[in-house]
């Protein structure tokens, strides 16, 4: 009898290919690229599986643009390479050899440690570019082609999978079709496709801009679960490679749903991914802070009661970052921007947030969030409007340059004579007022080394988030 064979398969190239023209300027191809991308890595698996007319149940894990599955002997196996062979191919050539698929398999023998480590090693083997008839001819740049990427992936009710197709997938027709949903099923793929509407249509970034209280800007809120990669090499067994896999595929898709369909987030967020351990979300600037510190709060209850018997810390915090962009930013431009800015927070520390040029704890984030209402509510009193914490906010900022200001004590006395200007406001709640003005000095500012200002990193996104709240 034969022994069971572990295929694992990898979409590479994806990132690039995202960003390609057209859809470095157009964001609608953008948007379709995106999901193109994130429906293969879920579809072909799916039709491997279908092709070798084995059970949608041999499908181990999907997503990300990864993909396990579970093969009953060898013969099985050789089919499986040259189907995963010839959607290679067809990617190549449609993506002008950017996209193509990348795998390795292996007898499902001896300790789970060892199989993985031989998986990685084919794996490796695979990633290598074998160069092809004409590689060290001299350079011509091509004429783009045409972009063929299909559009209305996200609102389509189902996804259908045929070699005809110039695309591989299509919302209408196919060899094999799944339907798309919510709920995960054998003939079903489920994706979490929220998005924020303008009448039938999606709302696009400069209408999620206006939606916006304050300033009139949209971000990208950008999240991976820290050391993911590191929890799933711990697994003692394929069926719990699997099964946690599974768990945070889960977890992401359902909560970032639910938290979608929250009143402050309906119709001020979209998802543009949700995957096993990573998530993206676009929307209203204001509306970003929040859903990232209830799914945080919400990630930490679920790893408090999932994960508590798992050794090591891995894969129980999550790190995050927002990246704001102007009406006329680029879906591309600030995807690569959050992408750096999440690469910032996790090489500064984990279970953290980036925000406004800071990287924040969790705890920093609800603190800040705390002194922004503070703020708010002093220059409301004090009527300075935006220009006054503008103001505000560069007097500090200069003091936190790297080496300090050329004359520290001349600014020492100018940010002094500007906090006593709040004392000069007339309110018949002065007491409570000076209370405030008292909390807020406290709260942002003290005393470094040789008498220098230093402010809290909470204190200098507060100032900037007061300063963009202000309408």
């Amino acid at each position: 009898m034969s022994a069971q064979i572990l295929l694992q398969g990898r979409l590479l190239g994806a990132d690039d290919f995202l960003l390609r023209a057209p859809a470095d300027k157009d964001n609608r191809a953008f948007e379709a690229r995106l999901w193109w991308l994130a429906l293969l890595g879920e579809v072909i698996p799916r039709a491997l599986l279908a092709e070798l007319q084995l059970p949608p149940l041999m499908l181990g894990s999907s997503g990300g643009g990864r993909f396990l599955v579970i093969l009953p002997d060898s013969s099985k196996a050789t089919a499986a390479a040259d189907f995963l062979a010839r959607a290679s191919a067809a990617l190549s050539g449609l993506t002008d050899g950017t996209l193509r698929v990348a795998f390795s398999s292996t007898e499902n023998l001896g300790d789970w440690t060892v199989v993985r480590k031989r998986l990685h090693e084919g794996m490796k083997a695979s990633l290598k570019a074998i160069p092809g008839a004409g590689f060290f001819d001299p350079f011509v740049p091509a004429t783009p082609a045409a972009d063929s990427t299909p559009r209305g992936l996200r609102d389509a009710a189902g996804i259908g999978f045929s070699f005809d197709f110039a695309s591989l997938i299509a919302p209408e027709g196919g060899q094999f079709r799944w339907d798309l949903g919510r709920q995960a099923g054998l003939d079903n793929i489920a994706l979490t496709r929220h998005a924020a509407r303008n009448g039938e249509a999606i709302a696009s970034v400069k209408e999620l801009a206006k939606r916006a209280k304050g300033e009139k800007l949209w971000g990208m809120l950008r999240g991976e679960i820290d050391d993911f990669g590191n929890r799933i090499r711990r697994a003692q067994s394929v069926e719990e490679h699997v099964q946690l896999s599974m768990l945070y595929k889960q977890f992401l898709a359902g909560e970032i749903e639910l938290l979608c369909s929250q009143g402050d987030y309906f119709q001020r967020v979209t998802v543009l991914r949700a995957d096993t351990a990573d998530f993206v979300v676009c929307g209203a600037w204001d509306a970003l802070a929040g859903f990232a510190r209830e799914l945080q709060r919400v990630f930490a209850l679920f790893a408090e009661e999932n994960l508590k018997e798992l050794p090591g810390g891995e894969a129980k915090t999550i790190t995050m970052s927002m990246t704001l962009g102007d009406p006329n930013s680029t879906l591309a431009r600030v995807w690569q921007e959050s992408a750096r800015d999440l690469e910032t927070a996790k090489s500064s520390d984990k279970d953290c947030f980036y925000m406004l040029g800071q990287v924040l704890e969790w705890k920093q984030l609800a603190d800040a969030s705390e002194l922004k209402d503070t703020v708010v509510q002093l220059n409301e009193e004090f009527r300075g409007g935006k220009h006054f914490l503008g103001q505000l906010r560069n007097l500090y900022k200069k003091a936190e340059t790297p080496g300090g200001p050329a004359d520290p004590e001349r600014l020492m006395a100018r940010a002094i004579r500007f906090q006593r200007r709040f004392a000069r406001v007339a309110s018949r709640k002065e007491r409570e007022f000076q209370k405030l003005r008292s909390h807020l000095v406290k709260e942002i500012t003290g005393r470094g080394q040789k008498g220098r200002l230093k402010l809290r990193p909470e204190g200098l996104v507060a100032l900037e988030w007061a300063r963009l709240a202000e309408d």
